[in-house]
This record gives structure tokens, C-alpha cells and sequence, in this order.
């Protein structure tokens, strides 16, 4: 007996054609930009109005794309974003960096991490090794959930109510046990030449040293301090 063909997914002849017209509509909101709706799409590519929408619900369900706050437009999603930082290679920090968040790693003996804020985005380039960062994806899916994130909303404007009362006490923002119960995380910002907020330095660990974080803020804002001008 011939042996039985491999289970698993296969291509019909129509979807390599599929695959290629939602690439398509991708490289298209790029061109167009945050904002483009899908008549300009339809036209910018030649195609049908009804097939144009029926790709842009299946990259918006997928998050390859998502709707502007007014659902009349388009802008690249979430998984995009991943895909080219991926692409680019992992952002690295100097020796000196590396050095300077070392010191504080050991003073503190929790997790220490560094990310940066780029278009928009918070994105992890220098997670403690001995205290793995939780969830890296979420953390830019939903940068709200973490005390790194919160830094970036509060600057756009979005910042819940606590975050915002945190930072105006602490300098700092929190999360006091809301993804792992009995743990916590503190962050506090880091600042370019101008002042404008680049990212975040952030600590992660047992909950009552983020309930009080006094101990952990005369360590990282000395950090943040001595860290920005070598990573911004």
C-alpha cells in the first residue's frame, strides 16, 4: 500500500492569489498612511470595493491592521510593528548602559528592565536575564496592564486615573499584583536632552517592594539619570 499523504493545512490554487492581495492592502496603508479608508485603498490598488473590505476585516481581526479611533480609516496594527522590529534586529544597548543598569540589577535583586518608546509603542530592548520580563507582547498590545507601559500612556494622554495620581506622588507609576497575584512592578521615566519622555526603566518583584516602593525609586531614579543619555 502507498503510504497516506502528510495531515495538515495545504494551499488551494485561489489563496497564494489571496495571500498576495492582503500583502498588498498592507504595503497600501503603509503608502497612504494612519488614516487611509477603503475607497482610497480599493483605488490605490485597482480592486473591487467589496473585496478591498473583505481583506481589511481579515487584517483587522488578525491585528495586522487596526481601525483609526473614528472607524473610518486604517493604520498599520500591532503584529506589523512585531514583524519589523523583528526584521530590525533587537535594539542593543551600549557596554556602558549595559554596565550602569548591571549595578542596579545587583542592588536591587529583583528584575530590572529597560524599554524604549518608539512611535508609540513600548518596546522592551534590555530584560533582566535572571528575572524574565512576563509577557513582551502584551506589554505592546496592552502597555496599560504594566507599570512601563502606563509611563507611555500617561504621555498620550491616556493614562488611568491612579497611573496618573502614582506618577504626580512617586515620579513613578506602579501595578500592584493585577497580572500575578502577590507580585508587583514599578517604573519610572527616562528622558532624552529635551526632557521628552523616551522610555522607561522598570522593577519587577515581590509585591510589598512595589506597595512601597521607597527602597526601589532611590535606586532607579538615580538609574534613569545616569541611563538616558546613553540610550537616548
Amino acid at each position: 500500500m502507498g503510504e497516506r499523504p502528510a495531515s495538515g493545512p495545504t494551499l488551494t490554487a485561489r489563496q497564494p492569489k489571496a495571500v498576495h492581495s492582503a500583502l498588498t492592502v498592507l504595503e497600501a496603508v503603509a503608502h497612504l498612511g494612519a488614516g487611509a479608508t477603503a475607497r482610497e485603498i480599493s483605488l490605490e490598488l485597482g480592486l473591487p470595493r467589496a473585496t478591498a473590505y473583505r481583506l481589511l476585516n481579515l487584517l483587522v481581526q488578525d491585528e495586522y491592521l487596526v481601525r483609526t479611533p473614528d472607524l473610518a480609516g486604517f493604520a498599520l496594527g500591532a503584529k506589523v510593528v512585531q514583524l519589523a522590529a523583528v526584521a530590525a534586529g533587537p535594539a542593543r544597548l551600549t557596554s556602558a548602559a549595559r554596565g550602569v543598569v548591571a549595578e542596579a540589577r545587583a542592588a536591587l535583586r529583583g528584575g530590572v528592565h529597560v524599554a524604549l518608546f518608539v512611535e508609540g509603542r513600548a518596546s522592551l530592548v534590555d530584560a533582566d536575564p535572571d528575572f524574565p520580563f512576563s509577557d513582551e507582547v502584551r506589554l505592546a498590545r496592552e502597555p496599560e496592564r504594566f507599570a512601563l507601559g502606563r509611563l507611555l500612556r500617561i504621555e498620550q494622554g491616556r493614562g488611568e486615573e491612579s497611573a496618573r495620581q502614582d506618577f504626580a506622588d512617586l515620579g513613578a507609576t506602579r501595578q500592584l499584583g493585577e497580572l500575578v497575584p502577590g507580585y508587583g512592578c514599578v517604573a519610572v521615566p527616562l528622558r532624552d536632552a529635551a526632557g521628552s519622555l523616551a522610555g522607561a526603566v522598570g522593577f519587577s518583584g515581590p509585591r510589598h517592594r512595589a506597595d512601597d516602593p521607597s527602597q526601589v525609586l532611590s535606586v532607579l531614579q538615580p538609574l534613569a539619570v545616569r541611563l538616558g543619555p546613553l540610550v537616548v
